[in-house]
């Protein structure tokens, strides 16, 4: 995922969702469970980050910080663990029957192996091709897929072996990553505003599907049962996709610079981390063809990445307080803001307690 400059990405902030018609329905506001951040963890530190990653056996979340990662405990929201040695750290994948986690470092290009007991690093492999970003492990098929940044490609993994096992080109700079239940992977292509959809048995792309009017599309994830994927949009739009034919099923308005997609099955509801205005975009499944838009809850302006339990219906967001950005300079044209020391924190929406009635 890019790392950009939160206030230059909040000024894009402000399309109007009067643009966005496809499948939007009036919000029932009532008939849903309503989301507010209920807690925040003060970890500190002044590194950038991207992505974050829940282990739902041992509750614990993992948080890139640029070169290592922060493990919280997230009962208690107490740090449990760091990783060190994680140049560029972008995602994280799970292997539970393993017991182990696997990290990208996209400025190492390689992966780190880490014990999800212990948190110790067991074993570090190359990469498949340059700046792994995206990583996700397809538990039907026994795969990690990663989507390698700087080589326009999507490669396959054995957990098992730790082999690289295929590559398939893209097109273009590869994202987010979803799967469904047949074994087919999909890919976010940000710079060509494309899914490209693969065959995970064979290992072969099957299509390329146009996303326009989405624009620089990053977080990417599934509804399974009803075969609809959700991907979210730099130009504040989430798209809803038929993961069978690639057709445009919706459109809705979210905030800018989302970076993450989540989809909560037992609820049916879709969500968009949106880091320019500091809102989580709550969109309700009303049926495979329609979605209400129920809520934009105030998080904090950073909080562009998040993961989510489904268990408990949390979704975990990071973020900070912004100083001022450095001077641009030839090698740095495009400076981010500087974090301020002891802001960085872990939000914790989740579904607001119903009143008594209700």
């Amino acid at each position: 995922m890019k790392r950009k400059t939160f206030l230059r990405a909040a000024m894009a902030v402000g399309l109007s969702s009067t643009l966005l018609c496809g499948a939007l329905h009036a919000a029932p506001v009532a008939e849903h469970a309503q989301f507010e951040v209920a807690k925040h963890y003060t970890l500190g530190g002044t590194d950038g980050w991207d992505y974050v990653g829940y282990d739902p056996v041992r509750h614990h979340l993992f948080i890139s910080r640029a070169s290592h990662v922060q493990v919280v405990d997230t009962d208690t929201g107490r740090l449990v663990g760091e990783i060190e040695n994680t140049d560029g750290v972008h995602g994280f994948a799970f292997v539970q029957d393993q017991k182990l986690g696997f990290i990208t470092n996209g400025r190492a290009d390689t992966i780190t192996v880490v014990d999800l007991g212990t948190l110790r690093t067991v074993d570090t492999i190359k990469a498949g091709g340059p700046d792994p970003d995206g990583i996700m492990y397809a538990l039907n098929l026994k795969r990690l897929y990663v989507s390698n940044g700087h080589d326009n490609s999507v490669s396959a993994i054995d957990p098992a072996t730790r082999k690289v096992v295929a590559t398939m080109p893209v097109g273009g700079k590869p994202e987010s990553l979803a799967v469904d239940n047949d074994g087919r992977i999909f890919v976010n292509v940000e710079d060509k505003g494309e899914i490209v959809a693969m065959d995970g048995k064979a290992n072969k792309v099957l299509a390329h599907w146009s996303i326009a009017p989405c624009e620089g599309p990053s977080g990417l994830a599934i509804d399974t049962k009803a075969e609809r994927l959700f991907t979210v949009c730099a130009n504040n739009r989430m798209m809803v996709i038929d993961a069978r034919s690639g057709h445009q099923v919706a459109q809705l308005p979210i905030g800018g610079h989302p970076d993450a997609a989540a989809f909560d099955p037992a609820l049916k509801t879709a969500f968009s981390s949106n880091g320019a205005d500091g809102t989580l975009t709550v969109v309700h499944e009303d049926d495979a063809d329609h979605y209400t838009v129920l809520q934009n809850v105030p998080t904090q302006v950073g909080a562009k990445s998040m993961a989510l339990d489904d268990a408990t219906h949390r979704v975990y967001l990071v973020s900070s307080k912004f100083g001022s950005a450095p001077a641009a300079t030839a090698d740095n044209p495009h400076p981010h803001a500087s974090v301020v020391p002891d802001t960085f924190n872990v939000l914790v929406a989740q579904r607001k307690p119903q009143s008594a009635g209700n």
